[in-house]
């Protein structure tokens, strides 16, 4: 079981709220989708991912994980992300353990002991790419909890070259309804969205680590909006 007793740190600042708390206490629902407002992977003795294959690793890698409820397009969003910024795709539903699929699939939400050691995969495995060499990764999770997104924020402690964004896709349950009901083959039903939304905590403002996007518009929009936001961030945070 994971447990966390201090602050996570938010891209090397401390978020002043953050609720690391060693239970794992089920939240209240929040109908709202906006916004309000393991393994070690090598390192040098600076605490920096380790050169690959004699090359120098990039200044900073970037984690950029699409989250959000079913049916908000983080799965296109994330490709479309990788395919431009030709980085290494991670698609958080197939980390998913055989009994997680099985629960979703009858319409059985999943607890919060479902999903840990699934969110520590992910980190593992965005780390594990990162110190093969890649100088990004794009993962797609839910993280529909405030304590499911600091299992991930986590992975800056591993190697301080490591920054992690999170890229919020929020639109009403209506909408995200009708998108689901007309998917065929998919595990994820419709009512499963109504279930992802009664424990959705969107990110708050100390969050600063969260890119939020509203995705009720075209995918075209959608897509040219958070390839622009993830370029300006980039810039922004080689500046910094």
């Amino acid at each position: 079981m994971l447990t966390y007793d201090n602050p996570v740190s938010v891209n090397g600042k401390h978020s002043s709220g953050a609720n690391m708390a060693a239970t794992m206490n089920t939240m209240g629902p929040n109908p709202n989708p906006k916004p309000i407002n393991a393994t070690v992977v090598p390192v040098t003795p600076n605490n920096t991912i380790a050169k690959v294959n004699g090359h120098s690793a990039p200044k900073q890698h970037h984690i950029w994980l699409v989250t959000g409820p079913a049916g908000c397009g983080k799965s296109t969003v994330a490709k479309h992300i990788s395919t431009a910024l030709n980085l290494p795709y991670i698609e958080g539903d197939e980390f998913h353990p055989k009994a997680n699929i099985e629960k979703m699939a009858n319409g059985i939400p999943l607890t919060d002991a479902d999903r840990w050691d699934w969110l520590t995969a992910l980190r593992e495995e965005s780390l594990r790419q990162l110190a093969a060499g890649a100088e990004g990764v794009v993962l797609t999770c839910s993280a529909l909890k405030r304590k499911y997104r600091d299992v991930i924020r986590v992975a800056p402690y591993y190697s301080h070259d490591v920054v992690l964004h999170f890229i919020y896709l929020h639109a009403p349950e209506s909408v995200l309804q009708e998108r689901v009901g007309r998917r065929q083959g998919h595990y994820m039903g419709a009512n499963m969205v109504h279930s992802q939304f009664s424990i959705l905590e969107p990110p708050t403002a100390e969050e600063t680590d969260v890119i939020s996007l509203d995705v009720s518009g075209s995918m075209d929009e959608v897509l040219r909006e958070a390839l622009d936001k993830v370029l300006q961030k980039m810039d922004e945070t080689a500046s910094s």
